[in-house]
């Protein structure tokens, strides 16, 4: 699992700019108001291959009666439980504040790794005098940055890594299959677990949230090894009202992000709703194998079409995921979960699938010959040829004279004809459009 990075302090001392700077991405809202960030934020980030998980969190205020204050205090508190390293941002034009004070004192109680950052250092060269009272913190040696700048970043993040467990050598697991069981609250994914391990591993309960981290379990089947990774419900950002939720996402997010295949729950009761989608959504993003699961189907009137019905919901809801099977289950009476075992592994076997350069031409030329590339201003696209580039999900190069010709309308005409040929069931497929004789850097992804 990818370690957890949270930045916590005061507020107005910087943290979100940090984080943006970091993650490379501007997630996090920046204003010079305090307080803007009110709810934690997450985003991916990598320092010399290593990848991690960074939370940005809303400012601390220790002892604030404001309810919107006290519930910040209440996520950053949980980011800190959730973290393995965490960074204690301070303002350096501020100075050291009382704030400050009850923050470090807090932070020394919760037996991790703390960098105390001083932030705002925006010039080069010897530092100012008022970094040295950061000292009585009590933190150890206060690392300066200039979040704007980018200034002393790169220290900073060498210092982060090296709080970083080893990583595991995984060479011996590297046969097994890792199935992350996620959906929404209550869908039934522990009921799910427990069905296939036979026993009753994970404590299934109606009540929404039991699960708080993401378990593994461990199982041989047929001479094969999995581990099922069972994740905490991921509730809808507004539905969420108890605040430990929060830092279940997080964990549910870092087990999609190191699973071979997802099993995506739906619950038969309630359809198809907008968190599913959402769910889906970041499975599809991380090109993960993914299988729809629609439990509860015991609990289902049937009439005449209703699994057909209930079908075209899910291809409506998920048309981004046409490639996904789904399969309609019961953990309570097992009806059907060793079928979507079978679908499962499948999904795992195309994820890694790996097409030949001629084969993949032939079917690229015979789509080109059946329906012309497009054209703009009397120039047509050409497509050279393509080539796999990697598994996991299949990802496909394309060669051609001019990548602002290459629409994405055209590029899903491709892929259907690539699926039609080869299957790639339950596997997303990527592309990247390169004009021919570009370097690597370069090319759009689609």
């Amino acid at each position: 699992m990818k370690p957890i990075v949270a930045i916590v302090g005061r507020p107005n001392v910087g943290k979100s700019t940090l984080f943006n700077k970091i993650s490379g991405k501007r997630i996090a809202i920046v204003e010079d108001t305090p307080g803007i960030t009110r709810d934690r934020i997450y985003a991916d980030a990598e320092w010399l291959g290593r990848e991690f998980t960074l939370i940005d969190t809303g400012g601390i205020e220790p002892f604030s009666k404001d309810i919107i204050l006290s519930q910040m205090r209440r996520q950053a508190n949980l980011a800190i439980d959730t973290a393995d390293v965490i960074l204690f941002v301070v303002n350096v034009r501020d100075g050291m504040t009382a704030a400050d004070k009850d923050i470090a004192a807090m932070l020394q109680k919760c037996g991790k790794p703390v960098i105390l950052v001083c932030n705002k250092v925006d010039n080069p060269g010897n530092p100012p005098m008022e970094v040295y009272e950061f000292y009585n913190l009590g933190i150890g040696d206060p690392m300066m940055v200039s979040s704007i700048h980018g200034l002393g970043v790169g220290d900073l993040l060498d210092a982060v890594c090296e709080h970083f467990p080893e990583v595991e050598n995984e060479e011996e697991d590297e046969d097994v299959i890792h199935i992350a069981i996620v959906g929404k609250p209550n869908a039934g994914k522990s009921s799910l677990v427990n069905r296939i391990l036979g026993e009753d591993r994970v404590i299934v309960s109606d009540i929404a949230g039991t699960t708080r981290d993401a378990i593994d379990s461990r199982l041989e089947r047929n001479g094969k090894k999995y581990v099922l990774i069972d994740t905490a419900g991921m509730r809808k950002r507004g539905k969420i009202d108890e605040n430990v939720e929060r830092y279940s996402v997080v964990r549910a997010l870092t087990s999609i992000d190191r699973a071979d295949v997802c099993v995506i729950m739906i619950d038969a009761t309630e359809g198809v709703t907008e968190q599913d989608t959402k769910i889906a959504g970041y499975v599809h993003e991380q090109g993960k194998a993914a299988v729809f699961a629609v439990n509860k189907w015991d609990l289902v009137e049937k009439e005449t079409n209703t699994m057909k019905n209930f079908k075209d919901r899910l291809l409506e809801g998920f048309n981004f995921m046409m490639y996904a099977e789904s399969i309609f289950i019961s953990a309570k009476t097992g009806q059907r979960v060793n079928d979507l075992f079978e679908m499962a592994e499948l999904a795992v076997e195309e994820n890694k699938k790996r097409i030949s350069t001629g084969l993949l031409n032939d079917v690229i030329n015979d789509a080109i010959a059946l329906v012309q590339p497009p054209s703009d201003k009397g120039k047509r696209l050409k497509i050279y040829y393509g080539t796999q580039a990697s598994i996991k999900p299949p990802t496909f190069v394309l060669f051609v004279n001019n990548s602002d010709l290459a629409h994405y309308s055209y590029i899903r005409y491709l892929e259907n004809k690539i699926r039609a040929a080869f299957g790639f069931r339950g596997t997303p497929i990527k592309f990247i459009v390169r004009e021919k004789g570009e370097k690597d850097s370069k090319g759009s992804k689609i």
